[in-house]
């Protein structure tokens, strides 16, 4: 069946039968306009792990989302569909993580690893596993831009989308990046992990073609981080304390949205952490942190982002720790669907 047939035969009111891609929709990857790479990585993670579940829990979940959206007429057409799960690189991560936990609990007796041979030999391990994933990423990222799709990541924990952001780079000249997040993870090398889940904007400012990071919901970090916060006028940061402030003293969220759009140039690339959200919303994310956006708060931001003329070239979603309870994977699905339809208008 060809693909104007079988989006004809598709109806968006029916139930939701799993056939393989995510929502139930009708598209191959092939067929998609925009395709999510699910990356099942956690490695560096410091605190609760879980996140390396979320690609194929949001696949399961995705059958219960409605995909009526009151942002875009007929959104169900825009053409999305997530490649399939690999499974070695799940193998992989579970294969490094357990390394990972001891090396971190090495750590966690006061073990100075910069003085022991063999956690040095372990840390340098697991920094060139990520180093591949890394590499992974990037390579299925640029496969898929250069078949004109626009690419999204579905983590995983935080230090998944870098793969995708040196691919962007090798695309476009110069864009920037808007980051929703609980924390700065503007850290050097976290705990010794050059590509830990806290070091991603640390990284991704070093990428020449990355012009602009804006940060929103910022509320847990350190003084370094700070320190470069305030030196580095690439960065923006729209603290969480301080949002909160404006709204207490009278200033509308819309206005506010209006200040953090300005603030960012023409071509944007959307990380979205889920733990920027309000912890009720995410509560098995590896470090949820007290305050936060709403869902639908962060949500009329992106739609101010596309009234704007904004294009959003790529996003990603990460660290969704789906739960016993599948709570978060439940969040984590309504969510990524309308990042992908918000981003696939912007790029009409």
């Amino acid at each position: 069946m060809n693909l104007k047939d079988k989006i004809a035969a598709f109806d968006p009111n029916g139930m939701s039968y799993p056939n393989g891609n995510i929502y139930g929709l009708p598209f191959r990857t092939n067929e998609a306009n925009l395709v999510i790479l699910p990356v099942p990585w956690e490695v560096t993670v410091s605190y609760q792990a879980g996140t390396a579940a979320a690609p194929e829990a949001i696949l399961e979940a995705s059958c219960q989302v409605d995909l009526f959206d009151p942002f875009v007429k007929d959104a169900w057409k825009l053409g999305i569909a997530m490649k399939e799960l690999d499974l070695e690189i799940l193998s992989k991560c579970n294969q490094w993580r357990q390394k990972a936990e001891y090396y971190l609990g090495q750590l966690g007796t006061g073990t100075d690893a910069d003085e022991n041979p063999a956690l040095q030999a372990i840390r340098s391990d697991l920094n060139q596993a990520c180093h591949e994933n890394n590499l992974w990423v990037k390579n299925e990222s640029l496969a898929l831009l250069n078949q004109n799709k626009i690419v999204a990541v579905l983590g995983g924990d935080h230090s998944t989308p870098f793969g995708l952001m040196q691919a962007l780079a090798e695309k476009y000249p110069a864009f920037g990046i808007l980051q929703i997040d609980a924390h700065a993870d503007l850290r050097e090398a976290y705990e010794g992990f050059v590509y830990s889940h806290a070091s991603i904007m640390f990284n991704a400012i070093r990428i020449p073609q990355i012009t602009q990071l804006v940060q929103v919901g910022i509320r847990d970090y350190c003084e370094a981080e700070l320190n470069l916060i305030q030196t580095d006028k690439r960065i923006t940061t729209f603290f969480d304390r301080d949002l909160k402030h404006q709204q207490y003293e009278g200033t509308s969220w819309a206005t506010i949205c209006d200040k953090i759009v300005d603030t960012l140039p023409e071509l944007v690339y959307l990380s979205f952490d889920i733990d920027g959200l309000d912890p009720k919303l995410c509560p098995n994310t590896g470090t949820p942190v007290p305050g936060g956006l709403e869902l639908e708060q962060s949500i009329y931001l992106i739609e101010k982002l596309v009234y704007s003329g904004r294009t959003i070239i790529g996003f990603d979603l990460s660290e969704v720790a789906p739960g016993k309870d599948e709570w978060d994977a439940n969040v984590g699905a309504r969510l990524l669907y309308r990042l992908a339809n918000m981003c696939l208008v912007s790029n009409r």
